[in-house]
C-alpha cells in the first residue's frame, strides 16, 4: 500500500507538473498550423521527451546520493556540466514560474470582481499566486504532494465537465484548417509542455531511486498528459474560431491563454465557469511542481540550511526574479514559454543525453546502437534551439500576415 500510494503521488506529480500554463498556451501557438498537424507534433515531441526522461532516470539512479541535476551533471560532465546545468535550470524554471504568474493574474482579477465586486489592480494580481500558494513550499515534497492531490482532483472534475458538455459546441469545420509552414511557431511551447523532467530529481528521492517505479511513473504520467492535451486541442480549436473577435488569432496577439476565448465562446455560464476553473487548477498544479523543483535546487545549489530562515530565503529567491520579468513584459505569458523552449532543449534533452553518454557501466549507452541513439536525441535538441531562436527573432512573422495582418 505504501509503494502504491507513493506511485500514485509520483504519477500525479509528473502529469501535474506538465498540465499547466504551457498546456493553456499550446492551442494558441498551434492554432495557425491546425488541429491535425498539431497532433503529429505532439506525438513526435512526446517520444523524444520520454526518451530523454529515461536517460535522466538512469543517471539519477546511478548517483543515488546526489539527487539534484547540477550534482549529477558535475559528476558526469565536470565543470562544463555544472555551468550548463546551473544556467539553464534557473532560466527554465524562472521562465515557467513567470508564465504561471502572468497567466494567473487575469484569473484572480476576475475572481475578485465576481466574488467581492472589487476590481483588483493588475500589479496586485501578479502577487496573488506566489502569496497564496508559495507557502506550501515550506513543507517540502510532502506538503506539495498533499495539496497537489486536492487540486488535481479539482482539475479532473472541471476537465470532465468540459469533456461532457463542450463537445456539443464544437464546429468540425474548425478542425479542418492546416498550415504546416506555421508548425515552427508551436514547437517551443509544445516542447515546454512536456517538460516534466524537472520533477525527476525530487521524485527520485521520493521513490528511493527505484528505477522501475520511476520509469513507470514517467510513462503513465506522460501518457495521461498526452491524452489530456489531445482532447484539450479538440475542445479549444473545435469551439474557438481562428479569426474573429473571440478568436485564437486575437488570443495570440494579446498573449492570452486558451481558456479565455473558450470561456467567451461558450454561451452557458456554468460551462464557462468550468473552463475558468480548469485554467486555474491547471496553473496551480504546474506551479506547485515547478516551484518545488526550483526551491529544492536553490537550497541544494547555494547550500542553504533548512531552517525557517533558510526556507523563507529560498522561497523569496524562487519568486522575486519571475515577478520582475512579469512586470516588464506585457505578453509575459507567451514570451516566457517561447523562451523556455530553448531552455528545455538544452537542459532536458541535450544534458540528459550527454550525461547518459558518460555512464560507462551501461551496456546500452556504450554500444554503437546506444551512441547513435544519443546522437540523434542531441541533434533534436540543437534543432529545437535553432527553431526557438528563429521564432524569437521574428523570422517566421511574415507567415502570420494572413492571420493577424502586418
Amino acid at each position: 500500500m505504501y509503494k502504491q500510494n507513493h506511485m500514485l503521488g509520483g504519477v500525479l506529480l509528473v502529469s501535474g507538473t506538465t498540465i499547466g500554463a504551457a498546456m493553456l498556451a499550446v492551442p494558441v501557438t498551434t492554432a495557425f498550423m491546425g488541429f491535425w498537424p498539431s497532433l503529429i507534433l505532439f506525438a513526435v515531441v512526446w517520444c523524444f521527451m520520454l526518451f530523454s526522461a529515461f536517460f535522466f532516470i538512469d543517471v539519477n539512479c546511478a548517483y543515488k546520493d546526489e539527487s539534484n541535476i547540477i550534482t549529477m551533471a558535475g559528476r558526469t560532465l565536470g565543470t562544463f556540466g555544472k555551468v550548463v546545468g546551473w544556467l539553464f535550470y534557473m532560466l527554465l524554471l524562472y521562465a515557467l514560474i513567470a508564465a504561471y504568474i502572468s497567466s494567473s493574474a487575469d484569473i484572480f482579477t476576475r475572481a475578485c470582481l465576481t466574488i467581492f465586486d472589487w476590481h483588483m489592480p493588475m500589479w496586485m494580481s501578479h502577487f496573488a499566486l506566489p502569496a497564496i500558494f508559495g507557502g506550501f513550499l515550506y513543507g517540502g515534497m510532502k506538503g506539495v504532494d498533499l495539496i497537489n492531490r486536492l487540486f488535481m482532483a479539482g482539475l479532473l472534475i472541471s476537465y470532465l465537465v468540459l469533456i461532457f458538455f463542450v463537445p456539443s459546441h464544437i464546429e468540425v469545420t474548425h478542425l479542418n484548417h492546416f498550415d504546416f509552414k506555421l508548425g515552427a511557431l508551436g514547437i517551443p511551447v509544445v516542447i515546454t509542455s512536456f517538460g516534466y523532467h524537472i520533477i525527476i530529481p525530487s521524485l527520485g528521492t521520493y521513490l528511493n531511486h527505484d528505477r522501475k517505479q520511476l520509469r513507470k511513473c514517467v510513462l503513465i504520467g506522460s501518457v495521461i498528459t498526452l491524452i489530456i492535451y489531445t482532447s484539450w486541442q479538440v475542445l479549444v480549436l473545435g469551439v474557438v474560431p481562428l479569426f474573429g473577435e473571440n478568436s485564437m488569432a486575437v488570443a495570440w496577439v494579446d498573449g492570452a491563454n486558451a481558456a479565455i476565448p473558450l470561456a467567451n465562446m461558450l454561451h452557458n455560464k456554468w460551462i464557462a465557469l468550468a473552463a475558468q476553473f480548469f485554467s486555474f487548477f491547471a496553473i496551480i498544479t504546474s506551479f506547485l511542481g515547478v516551484s518545488l523543483s526550483l526551491s529544492d535546487f536553490l537550497i541544494d545549489g547555494f547550500k542553504i540550511k533548512k531552517t525557517w530562515e533558510g526556507k523563507l530565503g529560498a522561497i523569496l529567491l524562487t519568486f522575486i526574479p519571475p515577478l520582475v520579468f512579469v512586470f516588464n513584459y506585457q505578453r509575459g505569458f507567451l514570451i516566457a514559454l517561447e523562451y523556455a523552449g530553448a531552455f528545455v532543449a538544452v537542459l532536458l534533452i541535450f544534458l540528459p543525453a550527454a550525461m547518459a553518454w558518460k555512464l560507462k557501466h551501461s551496456k546500452f549507452y556504450t554500444s554503437v546502437k546506444g551512441r547513435l541513439f544519443l546522437s540523434a536525441i542531441t541533434l533534436f535538441a540543437i534543432f529545437i534551439v535553432v527553431i526557438d531562436y528563429m521564432v524569437q527573432r521574428g523570422l517566421f512573422r511574415y507567415l502570420l500576415t494572413p492571420y493577424i495582418g502586418s
